[in-house]
């Protein structure tokens, strides 16, 4: 039997997959969606899979619930083997990983309240022990008053609300988040992205989410997974990747700032040029802040800066500077090592003959 709960060993991963492969037949033509997929999955923690439409996300989300079989490969859910599982057992796994659809899925001929009770009346829960669980989740939600609606009389981010109590109503372990924000309006999926982080911190659920929107990683995960034509391309904490994205898909989809200068960037010295323009990249704890008055007289000559960002994620600083130096002969080497425990990276972007 699929046991959960009380024996569960936090030094191993929730969700363990390995080698796993999936393929699919289009017309003839064998397409391979996931290749060769390697990831933990903590317990108790939010990881967000990020990629482009067709990247393999949502196909990496359905085998996670037993909904698709992988070709190659395994996945474990608290150490036990999903392609193992006989069908008695494989229904219970499906019971403790509640699943949050793109396009909400609600029976718009039931209301609020009946949306909710319908996984538990299919396991034919008693009517007692079904009215509390759903009263319960409906207060969690913030829907206690829309309990008699309809779907067609609420809002997006309420539905969506909705949906997220029926996937809590048979206490899962895991939730599984189908692009759950990606048909709200920005005030709606704020709403959202803080209920599934108050979920997170107070019921311990492990949550896995989908989407194509940086901002939504940025705003409540803890992981972050970046998934190009199916294969796992970067991975890691969410500050680090935001701070030093490797791949040239990461940085396309944080779409990092593009360059507003007030003069023309040349990408070779000539006779005529007067500063490096460089990229400061660093990442630091916020209590800990680089001090950029000691950091630019470093360069021993006239520092100009030209644009500037910074974030705030997981209690870390991550920010870029985009400054020009007086300077045409920098050394990288040196001045990364100048810098080595303040900034993580240092780019010459080009040159310029800046007027002041």
């Amino acid at each position: 039997m699929v046991s959960f709960g009380s024996q569960i060993d936090f030094s191993v991963p929730h969700i363990k997959i390995r080698q796993l492969n999936k393929f699919y037949h289009v017309q003839n033509t064998q397409v391979h969606a996931l290749k060769d997929i390697h990831l933990d999955i903590p317990q108790g923690k939010i990881l967000g899979i990020i990629g482009k439409s067709g990247a393999g996300k949502s196909s990496l989300l359905r085998t996670l619930n037993g909904l698709e079989q992988a070709n190659e490969g395994s996945i474990h859910i608290h150490q036990q083997e999903i392609s193992s599982l006989n069908h008695h057992d494989l229904i219970q796994l499906r019971q403790k990983m509640g699943m949050i659809f793109q396009h909400f899925n609600l029976m718009s001929a039931k209301t609020v309240w009946e949306n909710v009770a319908l996984p538990l009346k299919v396991s034919n829960f008693n009517k007692a022990d079904i009215a509390q669980r759903v009263n319960e989740v409906l207060e969690l939600v913030g829907l206690s008053d829309k309990a008699e609606h309809y779907p067609s009389q609420l809002s997006g981010g309420q539905k969506q609300r909705v949906g997220i109590a029926r996937a809590l109503v048979s206490h899962p372990e895991i939730l599984l988040c189908d692009e759950a924000t990606s048909a709200l309006d920005p005030e709606s999926t704020s709403v959202v992205l803080s209920l599934l982080k108050e979920i997170n911190q107070k019921l311990g659920i492990t949550i896995v989410l989908i989407t194509h929107e940086m901002q939504v990683i940025r705003e409540i995960c803890d992981q972050v997974v970046v998934i190009d034509q199916g294969e796992i391309v970067e991975s890691g904490q969410v500050w680090s990747v935001f701070s030093n994205p490797k791949q040239a898909i990461t940085q396309e989809l944080l779409n990092l700032e593009q360059l507003d200068l007030p003069f023309t960037l040349y990408p070779a010295l000539d006779d005529l040029v007067t500063h490096s323009i460089l990229k400061l990249k660093y990442a630091s704890e916020a209590k800990h802040s680089p001090d950029l008055s000691h950091l630019l007289n470093q360069f021993g000559h006239a520092v100009h800066l030209y644009q500037s960002h910074i974030d705030s994620i997981q209690n870390h600083l991550v920010g870029t500077l985009i400054v020009g130096v007086a300077d045409l002969n920098i050394d990288l080497q040196q001045l990364q090592q100048q810098f080595k425990n303040q900034i993580a990276q240092v780019e010459v972007l080009g040159y310029a003959r800046p007027t002041y």
